[in-house]
């Protein structure tokens, strides 16, 4: 009786594709060559993924997912300030980029254009903005409700390049056990809260309302 065959899931084939990518130094050219000699056909890959590239932008997307993940486990992480929660979201992530730093150089330094290779994070970029707003707290929110959409986008943008900065760091940074980067993780997140502190904003808001009163009503 013929052995019945291994059902495969979606982690078994970026599990797979990452184990390609390392192994052959370079990415496939096509689904086709991907699945080659593989216990997987194409419609079976196509079941999850459209593109290899749509895999690639979901393997960094997992990233976040497990980050997410791993945060959520702790019970008191859901106290935490936002400023804390940044933090453990930052150490977490870069410890998952860690445990996959091979893939991760060698998938982000494939193309000699930088910007195609940046097309992988797509994925990421959505899945941290929308974490971005929904740890976003009074304490750093304007309290003029017509500002309000335009700062939060600004938030999600600025943290994403914070993100982007840190990622470069990291790749570049050949301490001992990364120790850099844990130390330009605490400074540029401790100096973002600092810049995001809307109170004296709050205070120069008001007054412009109090000087444009007084204007148009001492007339």
């Amino acid at each position: 009786m013929a052995a019945k065959k291994k059902v495969i899931t979606k982690d078994d084939i970026v599990s797979i594709y990452m184990d390609e990518v390392l192994e052959t130094g370079k990415k496939p050219s096509s689904v086709f060559h991907f699945v080659k000699g593989k216990d997987f056909t194409e419609a079976e890959f196509y079941t999850f993924f459209g593109t290899l590239e749509g895999l690639e932008k979901e393997i960094f997307r997992l990233f976040f997912a497990n980050t997410v993940d791993l945060l959520h486990k702790n019970t008191e992480y859901s106290e935490y300030t936002m400023k804390n929660k940044m933090l453990s979201f930052y150490f977490t992530f870069f410890e998952v980029l860690t445990a996959n730093r091979s893939y991760v150089l060698q998938s982000l330094k494939s193309d000699p254009n930088p910007l195609r290779n940046l097309t992988q994070l797509s994925l990421l970029r959505e899945s941290f903005k929308e974490y971005v707003s929904e740890i976003l707290t009074d304490d750093y929110r304007l309290e003029q409700e017509k500002l309000q959409k335009f700062q939060e986008k600004t938030i999600q943008e600025s943290a994403w390049l914070q993100l982007m900065m840190t990622i470069k760091f990291w790749a570049d940074d050949s301490s001992p056990a990364f120790e850099k980067t844990d130390i330009f993780i605490e400074k540029s997140v401790n100096a973002s809260f600092e810049l995001m502190n809307v109170a004296p904003l709050n205070h120069l808001i008001d007054l412009g309302k109090f000087l444009f009163k007084e204007k148009i009503y001492s007339k």
